[in-house]
């Protein structure tokens, strides 16, 4: 991804001393622009995806390349098998010892990654696997509007209600604490990093601008492997699997059991990948409005 003159000249403004950090929706460019900063200036580029961190699907939840990794350090990519679960709790435990070692350049789309690092993290008691299990089968059942409903008042004001994965969680910590999450997040304790401790990007990705480019990405994601990969993977194919999130990752599983055409399997990734990038905007404009932006005339 080419890097536009004025972007360089900020990159060399950066105090090598200090912890970068790097937001953007999917496909965007930000992985780009952590590597240039870790060769240029020095530092170690940081995972900040929930997806990314998972073993078993490296292309398709377009991780760095070995190539890309030779040319910078790299910490916390690939190093979770796919059947263990792992959170933004398990993220922050990890990154924190990250924190103390050569200058971290923080990078991914997981919004929770960040604010969690940047404002702290509420120290809730881990879900039950009952309580897990009734949950999902809530969803599954009667449906995302019925659970919203289940939502204590003041959480259902502070999260996105049209989110499933967010919805469940709260659902779970109310169920399993008797508590709200809004309540837990209150008593929320100071953040490893404070934001005014560091130096941010955000990217500022229009839909007619990044739509183009998650079409062109996830037919490169073909010509780099994900059907491959997926093939690696149909053996151990569960949808409960926490690395089964990976957008893309049910449909060419459906493709090589012979479910849907790959056209059909491509053409349903890319539309579940427009909707989570939307979901990230929303997030990064709603959390990060004050954070400088990269904009698409930074990248030419």
């Amino acid at each position: 991804m080419p890097l536009g003159p004025a972007l360089r000249a900020r990159i060399d403004t950066l105090d090598p001393a200090r912890p970068v950090l790097i937001a953007g929706p999917t496909a965007s460019g930000k992985s780009a622009l952590a590597l240039e900063i870790a060769e240029r200036q020095g530092g170690v580029v940081v995972n900040a995806d929930a997806l990314q961190v998972f073993d078993d699907w490296r292309v398709l939840t377009a991780r760095p390349s070995a190539a890309e990794e030779a040319r910078a350090p790299h910490s916390l990519y690939g190093h979770i098998a796919g059947s263990t679960a792992y959170s933004v709790g398990d993220w922050l435990r990890e990154v924190a010892s990250v924190l103390h070692g050569a200058r971290p350049i923080i990078t991914g789309g997981t919004g929770l990654y960040f604010t969690a690092l940047t404002e702290g993290l509420a120290e809730i008691p881990p879900t039950p696997p009952e309580i897990r299990t009734a949950a999902d089968a809530r969803l599954a059942q009667h449906g995302l509007d019925a659970m919203v409903a289940e939502l204590d008042a003041a959480t259902a004001q502070r999260i996105d209600l049209r989110n499933p994965m967010r919805v469940q969680r709260a659902w779970e910590v109310l169920h399993a604490t008797g508590r709200g999450l809004r309540a837990w997040q209150e008593d929320t304790p100071p953040p490893l990093l404070p934001v005014t401790e560091t130096q941010r990007f955000v990217f500022d990705a229009p839909k007619d601008w990044l739509t183009p480019r998650i079409e062109r990405r996830f037919d490169l994601m073909l010509a780099q492997g994900a059907l491959e990969e997926a093939r690696a993977n149909l053996d151990t194919w569960s949808p409960a699997l926490p690395s089964a999130k990976a957008i893309g990752a049910a449909e060419l599983i459906a493709h090589l059991r012979g479910e849907m055409t790959l056209t059909e399997a491509t053409d349903r990734a890319t539309i579940l990948t427009r909707q989570f990038a939307k979901r990230q905007r929303t997030w990064f404009k709603s959390r990060m409005s004050d954070w400088p932006k990269v904009t698409p005339e930074d990248l030419s």
